[in-house]
């Protein structure tokens, strides 16, 4: 089912100003990404600094991402109640303010008190980039949108993968973590100042925020309820979770230590290959967003592909039967990881249309938080195993195929039930359409 080129009655008109601020909410989540990934190229220098083994090591991102996925579904409400400026706002004050206090960190407690702080922040960023891109451009840029604010993230990816580990080689830990906290207050002080909500003539229609004894208690509830009895909420949810967690552990802390002390590489090497992901997940992102935007149909073979590739090349990897993967091996699987960002972003193309607009927001959040709650298991697994095991990283990786089997358990389970739901509302869309009055030249609408 291919996407009409027409704008539908009410679409935000898009355009150059469109691009303008929502680049400069995109500007914000490229930071918070840049914070996000920096341990994945600090993490051995992490182990030293603080003098932890594999499992402590894991705790950080562990934590972080747990404050994250925590904070999915309250940031939806908050976006969608406060808006995308003051929700940006915040989530820029507080990553930078962790970033921050990681750099002058000493002790272990306070460094993990500070990445709590800084997943607190980038908690508010993408869902936040996703309301924005809806207010600004038209309904059926949704899917290319959604991909290339991923893509501008994953660019973050890349500052961290080879601007921050040679400053981190060249500087040291205290010049490189707090010197990058700039980059949060510059994103702060434009956002401040330049960013709007939407477009003039295009508000949100006002939304009933209490009952009256309820209040926003009774809000906050009603739309978490309404948003997941939708089955394409659940659905992307699922698509999340199953999709996004091997790349995102692999990225955000074990890749590093997996190539250079599993597989013998030399740290630039490894970083290389980290590099490598991060690219192949950029250029993939492009060619899912094209694909989604003109052929809806095609969400989810992308999705199980994903998925099947991700499976069989992890699995590859895993069973080599020498010492070490042979180097064509690594490549491919980091190509592979690296389609599994875009991948993820297909469960919100499952949310967006099951939900109304002043919903979107909560409903985001379900969705954002399925992949970070496999991740955050994945990252724990990892290093359990890692220290049970005695660092065989080729055990410690099966985890991988627990989570995946469970995340494609669930979509099969709900992709009918999500197909007839969606099939049903444009049906009523199309009734609806066809029994709207018509409006003769001379009348006033």
């Amino acid at each position: 089912m291919s996407q009409g080129a027409a704008a539908l009655p009410g679409d935000p008109p898009g355009g150059r100003r469109a691009v303008a601020v929502w680049g400069l909410g995109v500007g914000v989540y490229f930071v918070a990404i840049i914070f996000r990934t920096s341990l994945g190229v600090a993490g051995i220098d992490a182990a030293e600094r603080f003098h932890i083994n594999a499992s402590a090591l894991s705790t950080f991102s562990i934590l972080q991402l747990l404050v994250y996925a925590g904070m999915q579904i309250p940031v939806g409400l908050m976006v969608d109640r406060l808006g995308t400026k003051k929700v940006l706002a915040l989530g820029a004050v507080l990553f930078t303010a962790g970033q921050l206090a990681f750099a002058l960190s000493h002790a272990y407690g306070t460094a993990l008190a500070s990445r709590a702080l800084l997943g607190c922040g980038d908690a508010m960023t993408f869902i936040s980039v996703l309301r924005l891109g809806a207010r600004w451009f038209p309904a059926r840029r949704g899917p290319m949108i959604a991909q290339v604010a991923a893509l501008f993230g994953m660019a973050g990816n890349l500052v961290s993968t080879v601007v921050l580990a040679r400053l981190l080689h060249d500087a040291g830990w205290t010049a490189t973590f707090g010197g990058s906290a700039a980059a949060g207050v510059l994103v702060l002080l434009l956002t401040l100042l330049f960013l709007k909500d939407h477009p003039e003539g295009h508000e949100p229609p006002p939304t009933a925020h209490g009952d009256g004894a309820g209040g926003g208690k009774g809000f906050a509830g009603r739309q978490i309820v309404l948003a997941w009895r939708e089955p394409g909420t659940r659905l992307g949810m699922w698509v999340h979770f199953t999709t996004q967690f091997p790349a995102m552990v692999f990225l955000l802390l074990w890749g590093m230590p997996f190539l250079v002390e599993a597989q013998g590489l030399a740290r630039g090497t490894a970083g290389v290959l980290l590099t490598v992901v991060v690219l192949s997940n950029m250029a993939v992102g492009l060619v899912y967003g094209q694909i989604i935007a003109r052929h809806h149909a095609a969400r989810l073979p992308l999705a199980l592909g994903t998925v099947g590739a991700t499976a069989l090349l992890w699995a590859a990897v895993a069973g080599w039967p020498g010492a070490h993967a042979p180097m064509w091996l690594l490549v491919t699987e980091c190509v592979v990881l690296g389609a599994c960002g875009p991948a993820s972003m297909i469960g919100f193309d499952f949310a967006r249309p099951a939900n109304p607009p002043g919903r979107q927001g909560t409903a985001s959040g379900i969705v954002n938080m399925g992949g970070f709650v496999a991740s955050i298991t994945t990252l724990l697994a990892v290093g359990v195993l890692l220290d049970a095991t005695g660092d065989d990283y080729r055990l410690a990786f099966c985890s991988v195929f627990v989570l995946e089997a469970l995340g494609l358990s669930q979509i099969l389970r709900l992709r009918t039930r999500a197909q007839r739901r969606e099939q049903e509302r444009v049906v009523a869309s199309r009734v609806e359409t066809v029994h709207v009055p018509a409006v003769s030249p001379g009348s006033t609408a």
